[in-house]
């Protein structure tokens, strides 16, 4: 109980004031993007504000480790647009419940692990990716909106948005080499809005994206019919919001592991999501996932403990009842000057100097994950279609390693010694080892250097058995391993494995 409720991480030093500043300057990133996001998916904007208010303070509480910073992510949605658009925000609430169920029945199961599966290569393209997406969403800043169209700023305006975020970009970049005790975004956040308000330079602020007054999240249950109609609609939502965020997630949580030297824990992570967005669904929140760009933030300003996730949570809460009036005047240049040096930080710069000695599979591999993350918005495809062909070229470099090597002992016997995993993408190479219709009387077939991985080695063994049993030959099957054998043994409820027992060669474990 202790490991769960240890919010502020008493098994190691804490420092609160890093601590609480680095959640101040989380909650000032955070919330134009929520903003964004939620008048992006045509929901009220106060629905992001509670989105990334629950998500964030759950989440901070009980994820699956400190450091990590979830919101309404617009990665999950994104998914939901087109839900919104034809039946409405309540079947969205609906969706994003179904969502929350999905991701704890993931972290019940312990399913949380699957992200080992995640190669190098797919993890480089995902961070780039998403590095230059971030990159990409901070250049609607210098948009405005003229006659119902949307058009590049101009003259003044874009002269002005552009020397304030370049102030800011250059207090993120100096201001650590002064000093680390305060976390270098909120400085510049704090020095540029100051340099507006006291100049009174007319620039683009927060308040010109939706207001952020509002109320304590509105507890209500979806007004959606309970039934199986309702359910087929909202489920393939839920279904694909789950898996983009637990993909994203996770992957953020691998990310922070990696940066920090420490191990979370990704099936903790999964309940915790879960509980969040059923949480949003029931609170009015639009509901989301971990946020890898305010991670960031929040990891360059030196925390590392949950303390300052609670404090990023409760400030925005507290902005939406009470602060709105002050964050409204927040000069957009500073955020995006913020964010722009986020984008530049999450890129993984070393990726180029392994360009030239990675294999060329994995450069594609990264590639193709970049460019789907960049062009489709889509991280789970990106990562899914990665991850597959990744597999699909282990598969295909180790299908090319079955050998056999042939002899004749001294007793007649033809022994072929298999070397190299025997799976469905290496059968057809291990079926022309053999001269069936040449080999003499007994054969031997020893797998000392080799194991039988699946149902398409089975059959190949029984194939190659079964052709020489036409022709009245005996095949022996030397030095299986313990689990080959619990494989074949259950197989022959399947298929009629042919097996000959010879007492001079019984089947044993091997190597």
């Amino acid at each position: 109980m202790q490991k769960v409720f240890n919010l502020f991480d008493f098994s190691q030093k804490v420092n609160y004031k890093t601590e609480i500043l680095a959640g101040l300057t989380v909650a000032m990133t955070m919330i134009p993007e929520s903003l964004s996001f939620a008048i992006l998916a045509g929901f009220p904007p106060l629905v992001g504000l509670y989105g990334a208010f629950i998500m964030g303070l759950i989440t901070a509480i009980f994820g699956g480790r400190p450091g990590l910073i979830s919101g309404g992510a617009g990665a999950t949605v994104i998914v939901l647009i087109a839900l919104m658009k034809s039946h409405g925000l309540e079947y969205v609430f609906g969706a994003i419940i179904i969502a929350g169920i999905l991701q704890i029945l993931v972290g019940i199961f312990k399913l949380g692990k699957f992200i080992r599966l995640v190669p190098q290569p797919v993890m480089y393209g995902f961070v780039n990716g998403l590095a230059v997406v971030i990159f990409m969403s901070q250049l609607e800043q210098f948009k405005t909106i003229v006659n119902g169209e949307t058009t590049w700023l101009s003259g003044s305006p874009m002269l002005i948005m552009l020397g304030l975020v370049a102030l800011t970009i250059g207090i993120v970049y100096v201001f650590p080499k002064i000093t680390k005790a305060i976390p270098a975004s909120l400085v510049a956040i704090i020095v540029v809005f100051g340099i507006v308000l006291l100049f009174g330079i007319e620039t683009k602020q927060v308040k010109d994206i939706a207001s952020v007054s509002g109320s304590l999240p509105p507890f209500h249950i979806p007004s959606i019919p309970f039934n199986w109609e309702t359910l087929q609609i909202i489920f393939p939502y839920g279904l694909v919001m789950a898996a983009v965020g637990l993909t994203e997630g996770l992957l953020t949580l691998n990310l922070v592991d990696e940066i920090t030297a420490s191990k979370g824990n990704s099936n903790r992570e999964c309940l915790a999501q879960g509980t969040a967005n059923i949480a949003n669904g029931f609170l009015f929140g639009m509901g989301g996932c971990p946020m890898i760009a305010q991670t960031l933030v929040n990891l360059s300003a030196g925390s590392r403990a949950r303390l300052s996730g609670i404090i990023g949570a409760l400030t925005i809460l507290i902005i939406i009842l009470v602060g709105a009036p002050i964050i409204e005047l927040l000069p957009m240049a500073a955020l995006t000057g913020v964010m722009i040096m986020v984008a530049i930080g999450t890129f993984e710069w070393a990726s180029f100097k392994t360009f030239n000695k990675m294999p060329k599979s994995d450069i594609i591999v990264m590639l193709v994950v970049t460019l789907i993350t960049i062009f489709m918005h889509n991280l789970a495809l990106a990562v899914l279609i990665g991850v597959i062909i990744s597999a699909l070229v282990f598969a295909w470099e180790n299908a090319k390693r079955i050998r056999a090597r042939k002899y004749v002992d001294e007793n007649g016997v033809k022994h072929y010694e298999i070397f190299g995993p025997l799976f469905f993408g290496s059968t057809t190479a291990f079926a022309e080892k053999f001269d069936i219709r040449n080999d003499p009387k007994e054969i031997i077939i020893d797998f000392a250097e080799s194991r039988i991985a699946d149902m398409s080695a089975i059959e190949a063994v029984n194939n190659i058995t079964s052709k020489y049993a036409k022709l009245g030959k005996t095949v022996h099957l030397r030095h299986l391993s313990s689990d080959c054998i619990a494989l074949l043994k259950n197989a022959e409820a399947i298929i009629d494995v042919n097996i000959l027992e010879d007492p001079s060669y019984n089947v044993m474990p091997g190597k």
